[in-house]
């Protein structure tokens, strides 16, 4: 688009969606095939093998409709991914209430998670039916055939997709990992299994889905980010690319910086408020200290990426886990959930802080 070029929009997301295409049924073949694995060492035998095969067909539409949620972001019509979303998660919640009223009163576990992953399945179905229409009408109407060229797209698309998914891959083995092992760990400093989960559960479902409510706003903006700043990169616009990262990190701690006080001023409050439960309120306050490290964290990776940076975002999350993991398994043995505060801590700044140091180098550059 930066460059006029309709004929290279249209090739390289038919390409793209071809890729995820590909992608995504190979993911599903995969998860499915191991089915029994999953089933056994990473839930316990405490479900069915059904929902593995529920996620398994939902993968190629989620696969897809990521890269048209990315076209209709990069052409500035991002309004329609909204209402997407939108009715995916009306579609969600309406369908897991009616499922759920069946299975909730019987204290069925399988039944419960079916109902969830159900809910999910048919939401990203609807989700995937309104993409599909809208890409179709849109490139239609707002992209011609100029500029023909033999360039398939291709190789640019793969420079991007292997090194990031790569990583991505990696990350999510390190992600899971790191989940798997903070209840085991937990329990190793003396909590019983209910405890330990109880004490995680706490923490990750409760308090920081608060702590990082503010940041919806950021993570919608950071979205915007990446293609207005790519169209700078490859225009070699360093003047802008410069102006407006040093407003963006300005606004975005100085915003972080009011949430920080308000949740340690409000925290108690606002677990009362929407929990009836004081003892959230002490880890709401514990983590709004490390707010402004998170939000503008949040912002300088959508800027990094604009820069074709994504790549050293991706090593640097990794290098995070890998902290974070470390942390988790020496530490939180020895001071139960202290340590995995102490690992959140640990994570978050190092993340920050590389993350930071990079945009700087890019910047000075």
């Amino acid at each position: 688009m930066a460059f006029g070029n309709d004929y290279g929009v249209k090739k390289s997301i038919k390409k793209c969606i071809l890729v995820s295409l590909i992608f995504g049924v190979l993911a599903g073949i995969i998860f499915s095939l191991c089915s029994d694995f999953i089933i056994r060492v990473c839930l316990h035998n405490k479900v069915g093998k059904d929902i593995i095969y529920l996620i398994s067909i939902a993968l190629p539409m989620i696969s897809i409709s990521s890269s048209i949620s990315g076209y209709f972001t990069a052409v500035r019509r991002v309004y329609k991914s909204v209402i997407a979303n939108f009715l995916e998660y009306i579609a969600k919640i309406i369908v897991t209430i009616v499922l759920l009223k069946k299975y909730v009163f019987l204290c069925n576990v399988e039944g419960i998670c079916f109902a969830l992953i159900l809910g999910d399945v048919l939401s990203e179905v609807c989700s995937f039916t309104y993409n599909i229409f809208v890409f179709v009408f849109d490139i239609n109407i707002h992209f011609g055939n100029n500029f023909k060229n033999r360039n398939s797209y291709l190789y640019r698309i793969f420079r991007i997709l292997m090194p990031i998914s790569l990583t991505s891959y990696i990350r999510s083995g390190l992600s899971t990992l790191k989940q798997m092992i903070i209840p085991s760990s937990l329990e190793k400093n003396g909590s019983n299994c209910e405890k330990a989960l109880a004490d995680y559960g706490t923490i990750t479902g409760m308090a920081m889905p608060i702590v990082m409510f503010p940041a919806t706003c950021l993570y919608a903006i950071s979205g915007l980010l990446i293609p207005e700043f790519s169209r700078y990169f490859v225009k070699k616009d360093y003047i802008k690319i410069k102006k407006y990262s040093r407003k963006l990190l300005l606004g975005t701690f100085l915003f972080a910086v009011f949430f920080s006080l308000i949740f340690i001023l409000l925290g108690d409050f606002l677990a009362i408020t929407i929990y009836k439960d004081i003892s959230i309120g002490i880890y709401i306050k514990i983590f709004a200290p490390l707010i402004p490290f998170m939000y503008v964290d949040i912002i300088i990776d959508s800027i990094l990426k604009g820069l074709d940076a994504q790549v050293s975002v991706l090593f640097i999350n990794i290098l995070d886990l890998l902290v974070s993991i470390s942390f988790i398994f020496f530490f939180v043995p020895k001071f139960g959930i202290i340590g995995f505060i102490m690992s959140i801590y640990t994570s978050e700044i190092l993340n920050f802080g590389l993350s930071l140091k990079k945009l700087f180098q890019i910047l000075s550059s």
